[in-house]
């Protein structure tokens, strides 16, 4: 038998294992344990929009024309950014547009160039 580990949703020691998953008898929660393990393992990694990896100094493609405040044009879909810089936050990535100035995107709406 395997080791039972503690619910991730409430921490409950309490819990079954029902192949593959695991259920909590507190919440009633259900994981898969390997599934939380990957996205330990991936915690505090940035991705773009295809899933590859970023990391400080890369250069990424905007791929979704993105409005800006304050701005009378958008920046363009297929805009190059160079050298960006992987931050925390909800836009995490911080950068320098070529007519924009300074500004954080989200890497949901970048690819790796």
């Amino acid at each position: 038998m395997s080791e039972l580990v503690n619910c991730p949703k409430c921490g409950s020691e309490y819990t079954y294992e029902n192949p593959p998953m695991m259920v909590c008898t507190q919440c009633f929660h259900e994981w898969n344990p390997d599934e939380v393990a990957a996205e330990k393992a991936n915690a505090g990694k940035t991705f773009d929009a295809n899933g590859n990896e970023l990391q400080d100094g890369d250069d990424v493609i905007v791929i979704k024309d993105l409005p800006v405040k304050g701005a009378p044009k958008p920046v363009k879909a297929g805009t190059k950014v160079k050298n960006i810089r992987i931050v925390d936050g909800d836009h995490d990535i911080d950068c320098k547009i070529d007519g924009f100035g300074k500004m954080g995107l989200k890497s949901e709406f970048v690819k790796k160039a």
